[in-house]
């Protein structure tokens, strides 16, 4: 690889997909899917059943990409085919986000396979776009390139939901009869703000191609070549321990930011108070994930990842004992400075650890690692929410997965992740 500045045409068009597919993670998942859920789709369903189904949805889509992204990432390894999945996927997901505008009231079923189209769509897009990092920068610039996608990934997903929070509040000035046409008017500009700013990395990023001769088809050889990535990842020794960390910490992770809206909606929270809580997170997200990026380089991402996790514990426990919304607010700005930093710094300290011409097949083992996790965490909640009408017990349950997280982390030896 060419020697690169830090900053360059490449880094930039890879960052601004962030840019584009946070909106879904921001304004589908985090906030309009569970507040339409509730009140919309599941109107007069106890609360209950509404987290439950959020919870065995998210389970649902978790395994499908469990089980597809080793293989697809296989597959796009084998031709350079990344870029060509990653559009696929993408659009996939963009037009199931924009179908959830004309579901009509209660029905929270078909609106529940939508929302799982639509995040298979998001997360198995997700393979090859971390798998890309290899591609436009050296690995010493790792940590702040993949904290630069996930802060303007929150800049960009705070704007958007800016906006459509203007419209809820206002719908008569942009038109709309009520709220529940611009949640609908939503869903569609989510798909097509995800596509626009897909374009620049398809047209600018170059992907690098590491050709190897398989006989038979891809697909045929994509599943006998499985096994051996499992083997070929089980002989990095570091590889497996950190996504072992990984797989415990980051369910954590998700599941707080996944069960946010649920919680403060059953802690009596209003809709306003909570879409604001989120849009506090996002955009303290975007200086602290860029400032994270700096202590990742300056210090590592392994102790970067440390701070954040730190922090989540506190969270967790803190979270037994909210009590009002000043305390909500309190927490969504802790967890804007630390959520995107530990993303980041955990998608930096995996990309050096593993061998760059296997990077689609292995980042499609993180983000299995990563959609295993998505499973556990919302799992657990749902067995908490079925056992206890008590809503400040959904989120201590997390607490074994962050200790667990950053006790197996230590042993991870960076001392042989790549450097130059």
């Amino acid at each position: 690889m060419p020697e690169r500045k830090f900053l360059n045409r490449q880094v930039i068009a890879w960052a601004f997909y962030d840019w584009g597919n946070s909106a879904f993670a921001l304004s589908v998942l985090a906030v309009l899917f569970p507040l339409f859920l509730g009140v919309y789709w599941s109107a007069g369903d106890p609360g209950t059943a509404v987290t439950a189904r959020l919870t065995w949805a998210t389970a649902i889509a978790s395994v499908i990409v469990s089980v597809i992204a080793p293989v697809i990432g296989t597959i796009a390894d084998s031709g350079g085919f990344r870029k060509r999945f990653l559009f696929a996927f993408a659009t996939f997901g963009a037009i199931a986000t924009a179908g959830l505008s004309v579901i009509d009231e209660g029905g929270w079923l078909p609106a529940l396979g939508l929302y799982i189209f639509a995040s298979v769509g998001y997360y198995s897009a997700n393979v090859f776009y971390d798998s890309l990092i290899v591609d436009v920068c050296r690995p010493r610039y790792y940590s702040l390139v993949s904290s630069l996608g996930h802060a303007i990934g929150y800049f960009g997903g705070a704007i958007l939901l800016s906006l459509h929070v203007w419209m809820l509040y206002t719908p008569q000035t942009f038109g709309f009869g009520d709220t529940s046409e611009v949640v609908r008017f939503a869903f569609i500009t989510v798909g097509i703000w995800w596509l626009i700013f897909m374009m620049p990395l398809l047209f600018v990023v170059h992907e690098s191609k590491y050709l190897r001769a398989r006989s038979g088809g891809f697909v045929r050889a994509a599943y006998q070549e499985l096994s051996e990535t499992f083997h070929k990842i089980r002989s990095y020794r570091n590889v497996t321990l950190f996504l072992t960390a990984y797989w415990f910490f980051i369910g954590g992770l998700f599941t707080v930011i996944f069960m946010a809206v649920n919680f403060g909606q059953r802690l009596g929270f209003s809709a306003q108070d909570l879409v604001t809580a989120l849009l506090i997170t996002n955009f303290v997200g975007f200086p602290a994930t860029l400032a994270y990026g700096y202590l990742g380089h300056r210090f590592g991402p392994k102790n970067a990842i440390y701070l954040g996790l730190g922090v989540y514990i506190i969270i967790v426990c803190w979270a037994v004992f909210l009590k009002d919304v000043s305390q909500f607010y309190a927490m969504s700005i802790i967890i804007g400075m630390v959520q995107g930093g530990v993303q980041g710094m955990s998608r930096s300290l995996y990309a050096s650890l593993i061998p760059a011409e296997h990077s689609g097949e292995f980042f499609g083992f993180y983000n299995m690692v990563t959609k295993f996790s998505h499973i556990l965490g919302p799992v657990l909640v749902g067995i908490v929410a079925w056992l206890s009408d008590e809503p400040k017990f959904l989120l201590v349950v997390l607490l074994p997965m962050f200790v667990a997280g950053a006790l197996l982390l230590m042993r991870v030896d960076i001392s042989e992740a790549r450097a130059d």
